[in-house]
C-alpha cells in the first residue's frame, strides 16, 4: 500500500512492524490480514478461547454433518440427502481450503491443501462424497489445534510482562512515589521491600537481601546481594529492604531483552516442512502430467477414439487421487498424538511429532530439568563430642523462624530425622545476608554462611577442611556455632532427579549423538550435575541470549536439537530449537507456552518415549505412502491394455484408503514402557 516504506510480519509473535507515513486505521481498513486489528505494545489484547474460535465451531458444524451424512448414507443409501450433507460438511470444512487449493493449482504450486483439494474433487468425481467429507473434516481438525497452538504460542510472549511490576517506588524531591517503570530513568533510586519483584535492572545502593533470580540465570538457590551488586527486573526480593540505583531503562532491561529474544527465535525459526508437503511436491504433477499423456498421446500418435482415452485419462487421475495418501498423515498423526496424550505428553502439533524423531542433539536447562529445582541437604558434619540430635533439634528451632529456601530445606531435614523441634527461642534476630541469631536456655547460636560465622565464632582445622571440600562439590554449607565454637554443619545442594542419569543412557542408546548442559548456573555446580547425569558438554554461566546463540551454533552444523527447559529464561532457546521441550509440573507459563512438547507430570523418562513414538508415526506414515503408491502402480498398469475402468479406480483408491487407516491405528499400541 501507498505510504509503505517497509513491513515485517511475525506470525508467531503476533506482531506487525511497519515503518512509513501510514496510520494504524489505514493498515487495518487495508484487510490484508482476516480480522486485523493492532494494538499498542501495553495496550491489553482481546483473547478468543478454544471453544470461543469461529475455526473450532466451523469444525464442529462440519463434523456433525459429516456424522449426519454417515446416517443418512447408512438408513437410505448414498442418496440426494446423504450427499447434501457430505457436500455441506466439506464446503463449511474446506472451504478456505479449497480456495487455497485452487489457487496453488493456477500458479503449478504443490502442496499438501494442493493434493488435499485434487483428493476431494477427484472424491465427488467418482461419487465418494463420503470419503472426501472425511478427508475434508480431518484437515479441518488440524487447522483448528494448529491455530489454537499459535494462540498459545503468542500468549507466551505477552506473558513474560506478567514478571515485572507495572509501578515502581521512585525517590522524587526526597519522598517516595509510586511512578510507571515506562517512565524511570537511568540514574533514578527506587524502594524494593522484602516479598517483592524487583521493578528495574540497577546496582544495590543501600541495604541486602536474598534476591531469588532464577527466572534470569536458572539458578536454584537465592544469590546475596550487598552494596553495589546488580539486580534484575523480574526477580524477587525475599528478605531485606533495598534501594537500587537504575543503570538501564525498562525497555532495555535484561527481562525486556528476553522477551524480544523469543519474539525473534520465534520469527527466525525456519517451518519444519511435513513429510507429505515434501511429497506432494512431486506426486502431484507427476501424476495430472501421466493423466494428460495418457488421454492425448494415444488418438493423437496411433489415432486411438478420443472419447475412449479421455475416459482412460480421467479413470488415470482417479486413481491416482490422492486420498490414501492424504488420509495417511493425519490418521497416523492424530493416533500418535492422542497415544502420547494418554501418556502423558502434550505434543502441539504433528510437525513437532515428526520432528522429534529426526533429533540428534539435546541441549538441557539444569535447574527444575535434570534437578528438582530446589535445594536438599546432602551432608551433615558434627564437631567431635556434639549430639547430633541435639545439634539437629537446635538449629531446627532457629530455621523455623526464616522463610529462606536453605532455612525450610534444613528444618525439613531435621524433622525427618527427629521430628518437629518444640525448643523455645528467644531474641531471634534475621541478620539480612549472613544469617540468624537466637537464644535457646540462655546460650545464644548462629546460623549462617562461612563469612558471617568467622565474625562471631572460630572455625576448627577440619571444619574448615569440611567446608572447602563441600564448596569444591558446589554445595551452599549451613553453620551452627555458639561464640565459643562451630556445632556442626549442613551442605545442600540442588539434587539431581533420579531418572536423570538413567535418561541420558537411554537417549544415547537411541543414537542421540549430543547432550548438552546449558545453565546460567555456576561452572563448579554444572560440572557436578553432568559428571553425574552422564552429559557430553556442559555450558555455564549462560544468559538466555547466549543459551539462544549455543543452540542457533547447533542448527547451523546441520543437526536437529532439541532444547528441554523449565523457565523464563530458557523460553527464547525453547524457541530457537528445532524441538522445544518443557516440563509441564514446575515449568513457567512462558515456557509451556513457548514448548512444542510438554511432559505433564515432570517425568524424564518420556523423552526417550517421545522420539520412539515419532520415529515409528514417521515409519507408518512411509509405509502408508509406499503402500497406496503400489496399489495405485498396479491399477495404472491396467492402462497398457485399456482394461482399466473407473471401478478399478475406485477400489483401488478405497482399498489403499482403508489399509492405511488401520495401519496408522497401530500406533494405538505403542505405550510408555
Amino acid at each position: 500500500m501507498s505510504g509503505v516504506e517497509k513491513a515485517e510480519v511475525n506470525f508467531q509473535a503476533s506482531t506487525i512492524t511497519v515503518i512509513g507515513s501510514v496510520t494504524k486505521e489505514e493498515v487495518e481498513k487495508e484487510g490484508s490480514f482476516e480480522n486485523l486489528k493492532l494494538y499498542q505494545e501495553d495496550e491489553e489484547i482481546e483473547t478468543t478461547s478454544l471453544w470461543n474460535s469461529p475455526t473450532t465451531w466451523k469444525t464442529i458444524l462440519s463434523g456433525l454433518l459429516l456424522v449426519m451424512g454417515f446416517v443418512f448414507h447408512g438408513l437410505h443409501g448414498e442418496g440426494t440427502l446423504a450427499i447434501f450433507f457430505y457436500a455441506s460438511s466439506m464446503a463449511i470444512g474446506g472451504y478456505r481450503l479449497f480456495l487455497q487449493g485452487l489457487k496453488n493449482l493456477s500458479k503449478a504450486r504443490f502442496d499438501m491443501k494442493t493434493l488435499m483439494t485434487i483428493a476431494v474433487i477427484g472424491a465427488a468425481i467418482i461419487g465418494e462424497w463420503g470419503e472426501g467429507a472425511v478427508v475434508v473434516f480431518l484437515f479441518a481438525i488440524s487447522q483448528m489445534l494448529e491455530t489454537y497452538s499459535m494462540e498459545r504460542a503468542r500468549k507466551s510472549i505477552s506473558s513474560l510482562f506478567e514478571h515485572t511490576p507495572k509501578m515502581a517506588r521512585a525517590r522524587r524531591n526526597n519522598s517516595w512515589v509510586d511512578v510507571n517503570v515506562n517512565e524511570l530513568s537511568v540514574g533514578e533510586v527506587v524502594m524494593i521491600r522484602p516479598g517483592e519483584k524487583v521493578t528495574v535492572d540497577g546496582n544495590v545502593l543501600k541495604g541486602a537481601s536474598s534476591i531469588n533470580q532464577a527466572a534470569i540465570t536458572g539458578e536454584s538457590i537465592p544469590v546475596e546481594k550487598q552494596i553495589g551488586d546488580v539486580v534484575f527486573a523480574g526477580t524477587l526480593n525475599e528478605e531485606g529492604q533495598l534501594e537500587v540505583e537504575i543503570t538501564k531503562r525498562n525497555e532495555d532491561s535484561t527481562l525486556s531483552k528476553m522477551m524480544k529474544l523469543v519474539e525473534e527465535a520465534q520469527s527466525k525459526r525456519a517451518s519444519a516442512e511435513a513429510f507429505i508437503d515434501r511429497f506432494a511436491k512431486v506426486y502431484t504433477p507427476i501424476i495430472i502430467f501421466i493423466a494428460i499423456l495418457v488421454a492425448i498421446i494415444p488418438p493423437l500418435a496411433f489415432g486411438g477414439n478420443w472419447s475412449v482415452w479421455i475416459y482412460q485419462g480421467l479413470a488415470v487421475l482417479v486413481v491416482g487421487c490422492p486420498c490414501a495418501l492424504v488420509i495417511s498423515t493425519p490418521v497416523s498423526i492424530v493416533t500418535a498424538l492422542g497415544t502420547a496424550a494418554r501418556n502423558g505428553i502434550l505434543i502441539k502439533g504433528g510437525i513437532h511429532l515428526e520432528e522429534a524423531g529426526r533429533i540428534k542433539a539435546i541441549a538441557f536447562d539444569k535447574t527444575g530439568t535434570l534437578t528438582k529445582g530446589k535445594p536438599e541437604v546432602t551432608n551433615v558434619w558434627i564437631s567431635e563430642g556434639v549430639d547430633e540430635a541435639k545439634s539437629l533439634e537446635i538449629i531446627s528451632s532457629l530455621e523455623q523462624n526464616s522463610k529462606h529456601p536453605l532455612a525450610v530445606a534444613v528444618v525439613k531435614y531435621a524433622e525427618d530425622k527427629i521430628g518437629q523441634s518444640k525448643v523455645e527461642v528467644t531474641d531471634f534476630e534475621s541478620i539480612t545476608g549472613k544469617g540468624i541469631v537466637g537464644t535457646i536456655e540462655e546460650t545464644i547460636y548462629y546460623v549462617g554462611s562461612e563469612a558471617y560465622i568467622k565474625q562471631v565464632s572460630s572455625l576448627s582445622v577440619e571444619a574448615e577442611e569440611t567446608i572447602q571440600q563441600m564448596k569444591r562439590e558446589a554445595k551452599t554449607v549451613v553453620i551452627l556455632a555458639t561464640k565459643e565454637r562451630v556445632l556442626g554443619l549442613m551442605a545442600l545442594a540442588d539434587s539431581v532427579r533420579e531418572e536423570s542419569k538413567s535418561l541420558i543412557k537411554s537417549l544415547h542408546k537411541l543414537g542421540v549423538q549430543e547432550t548438552i548442559l546449558l545453565t546460567g548456573d555456576h561452572e563448579a555446580s554444572a560440572n557436578v550435575i553432568a559428571k553425574q547425569v552422564g552429559m557430553t558438554n556442559v555450558k555455564a554461566n549462560l544468559l538466555p541470549d547466549e543459551k539462544v546463540s549455543y543452540v542457533q551454533s547447533i542448527r547451523e552444523k546441520g543437526s536437529h536439537v532439541a532444547m528441554i527447559g523449565d523457565g523464563v529464561n530458557d523460553a527464547a532457546a525453547l524457541a530457537t530449537a528445532n524441538v522445544g521441550v518443557a516440563m509441564g509440573g514446575a515449568g513457567s507459563d512462558v515456557a509451556l507456552e513457548t514448548a512444542d512438547i510438554v511432559f505433564m507430570k515432570d517425568d524424564l523418562a518420556k523423552l526417550p518415549f517421545t522420539i520412539q513414538l515419532s520415529r515409528k508415526a514417521r515409519s507408518i506414515i512411509k509405509q502408508n505412502i509406499t503402500l497406496s503408491l503400489v496399489l495405485k502402480l498396479v491399477a495404472l498398469l491396467l492402462v497398457i491394455p485399456g482394461w482399466l475402468t473407473l471401478w478399478i479406480a475406485i477400489i483401488a483408491d478405497m482399498g489403499a484408503t482403508l489399509l492405511v487407516t488401520l495401519n496408522g491405528l497401530r500406533l494405538l499400541k505403542k505405550n510408555k514402557e
